[in-house]
């Protein structure tokens, strides 16, 4: 695991290379500890930082191809470097290392551009081809590791993280209106926009090509959506899905230093540690973090499943200083994330860093097989006739704020996209109940169309294989991978997330809704696949989210937090006076929880005070905030 940065077509000095390439990769030092690799000729500079977990001794990067005209530095792990590293000395390529990270100078030169259809894997990577002056970066299928670019007249940068170009002179930090309404709607930038004006993220399964010549030009290779497959029983599928799962699982497992794996308790981290404790030879290591609220205390269940899988189990049980916490987690995120998830997250990582250098996780299951429970909510609601949402909706409009159901009545009055909108995003409109100063809420637009460009995509196939298409490509990269990456490597570990293994995710997404929705509940299909693998009691347990109490912190630890809003001339550029002080009200009075709303203008306002003063160029992030009970059973 590592972090990149660099740039192409650039004339500068070779010391202003060494120069610029030091600053950029200093800046995300954490995410790579243990080596810093550059590469500096014309018209080229290529970075790295060094999380070294496989050839520790000889994977330095940049790695080059036997007559340095290819040049590369990655990010990441390719799960079939050693299938690919037999097929390319076949082809009368030679390596000099054991590293993953130099099968893909070779591929390129075997396959081109292409290289990325031989990947299985989560990666960013920028290659050199010295011959053709001509720069090639891509960014994996499912969006797992960040990539960032930003096109300049004479040439392109290209980083893991934006606090690399905070580094630069020539780079002005402008802060992107349109990409705040959309944060303030989805509490992460979504792909490809980013936080800075001119700068793009490159979206999940995208390449990006720069010559001098043509420039930038970015394309598409993968797409999850797949058409549904056709008389399939679902024994087969029972059976090629735990293949696929073994499979995933087990080629995740190479490592030459420690590693372990994250557990709540739920279906997808225990399916990925009992299938870990099956392929391992030793004891496998698992980390639970709690917190002493019962209700949001996951830490009980995990040891239990631990014991029954016969896992050496770590926990933490946790009263965290958050107002402490919160400013240092803020800062470890190089644009405003609002998932507060990413308290537990980066609690969690911390303690496994303290054991182990690479932890499996359990994420994307929820996606593939329908397992939120916002699903089977819409699902069981009906879809009122385009005349009677009309009605509805323009009730709806002309009543005040405060009139019970008028929320309810809006809502009964949208499509079933606009529906589930709502279930994900924040309206911006005044009308809808949105804090958006008007150019922004424009911006936004009616929640009833927020989604459409996700939808039109997947609209050949049913309406609940729809929606998780639409958090494929939207929730899972812009939420959940981003606060798993970002934790993790705040403290230099690397995260692997095996149940997105790309032939598992292609076949996940070509079965049948049916398969999945069943009496009421989502992920039938894989709860059968996974009955002789888990505990009885991980598939008793009812669906528990990775939360913290924020409605109750607002009203207390937090309280101040919210006060300091209102004074606050960056939040005003952006969300009405009047509006946050009527959710500061409604929410202290006990009459809506407004605390995700109240938690995004929080973390945009500490965000852009640290960007001010100059706290992002390089990443920091607070210590465990005592009192912590620890326990290892």
């Amino acid at each position: 695991m590592c972090g990149i940065a660099g740039y192409a077509g650039w004339q500068v000095a070779p010391a202003e290379g060494e120069r610029l390439l030091s600053a950029m990769c200093g800046a995300i030092r954490h995410r790579g500890p243990n080596d810093e690799g550059h590469l500096v000729a014309p018209g080229v500079g290529l970075g790295m930082r060094r999380l070294s977990i496989i050839d520790v001794s000889g994977g330095q990067q940049p790695i080059a191809n036997e007559d340095a005209t290819v040049q590369v530095v990655f990010n990441g792990e390719i799960y079939n470097h050693h299938e690919l590293r037999r097929g390319l000395e076949g082809r009368g390529h030679r390596f000099r290392t054991r590293s993953d990270t130099e099968t893909l100078v070779h591929a390129y030169e075997e396959y081109g551009d292409e290289l990325v259809q031989h990947l299985r894997g989560m990666y960013a990577f920028a290659i050199w081809d010295g011959r053709a002056e001509r720069l090639l970066i891509a960014r994996d299928r499912l969006g797992i590791k960040p990539l960032s670019y930003w096109p300049t007249p004479d040439g392109v940068a290209f980083c893991s993280e934006l606090r690399s170009l905070l580094t630069l002179d020539r780079f002005s930090p402008e802060v992107d209106r349109g990409a705040v309404a959309a944060y303030l709607a989805f509490g992460y930038v979504p792909d490809p926009q980013s936080i800075f004006a001119g700068v793009r993220k490159l979206p999940p399964g995208h390449r990006l090509v720069w010559t001098r010549a043509a420039g930038v030009c970015v394309e598409r290779y993968w797409t999850p959506y797949r058409p549904e497959q056709a008389g399939l029983s679902e024994d087969e599928a029972v059976l090629r899905i735990r293949e696929l799962l073994t499979d995933a699982v087990s080629s995740h497992l190479e490592s030459e230093v420690p590693l372990g794996a994250f557990l709540s308790g739920g279906v997808d981290s225990s399916t990925v540690v009992a299938l870990m404790a099956r392929a391992s030879d030793r004891k496998v290591q698992t980390f639970t973090i709690g917190f002493r609220e019962d209700a949001f205390n996951e830490a009980p269940h995990a040891a239990l499943v631990a014991r029954a899988l016969g896992t050496q189990h770590t926990e933490l049980v946790v009263q965290p200083d958050v107002d402490e916490l919160f400013d240092g987690l803020t800062a470890a995120f190089d644009e405003p994330f609002a998932d507060s998830s990413a308290i537990p997250t980066y609690l969690v990582a911390q303690l496994a860093r303290t054991q182990v250098t690479v932890a499996l996780s359990g994420d994307g299951g929820d996606e593939l097989f329908g397992g939120y429970t916002r699903y089977t909510d819409l699902l069981g609601r009906r879809e009122l006739p385009a005349p009677l949402r009309r009605a509805a909706s323009g009730i709806a409009s002309m009543l005040p704020q405060l009139v019970p159901g008028r929320n309810r009545l809006y809502d009964m009055g949208r499509s079933r996209r606009g529906q589930y909108a709502n279930m994900v995003a924040l309206p911006g409109r005044a009308v809808e109940g949105g804090v958006l100063q008007p150019d922004l809420a424009e911006h936004v637009g009616p929640l009833e169309a927020l989604l459409d460009p996700w939808f039109a995509e997947a609209e050949l196939r049913d309406f609940p294989t729809q929606m998780t298409l639409v958090d494929l490509g939207t929730y899972l990269p812009g939420d959940i991978l981003t606060k798993v990456d970002r934790t993790s490597m705040a403290v230099s570990l690397e995260a692997r997330v095996p149940l997105l293994d790309h032939p598992l995710v292609e076949f996940a997404v070509s079965l049948p809704s049916g398969f999945k929705y069943q009496e009421g509940g989502g992920k039938h299909i894989f709860r059968k696949a996974i009955s002789a693998l888990v505990p009885p009691i991980v598939l008793q347990k009812p669906k528990q989210g990775f939360a913290v109490p924020l409605a109750r912190w607002f009203r207390g630890p937090l309280r101040h937090r919210i006060d300091s809003l209102f004074a606050s001339s960056r939040i005003a550029t952006y969300v009405r006076p009047a509006a946050l002080r009527r959710l500061a009200a409604e929410h202290r009075a006990h009459r809506r929880d407004h605390s995700h709303s109240l938690w995004r203008l929080l973390v945009l306002d500490l965000w852009l005070a640290h960007l001010e003063a100059g706290r992002l160029r390089i990443a920091t992030t607070n210590p465990l905030s005592s009192p912590i009970d620890a326990a290892i059973s």
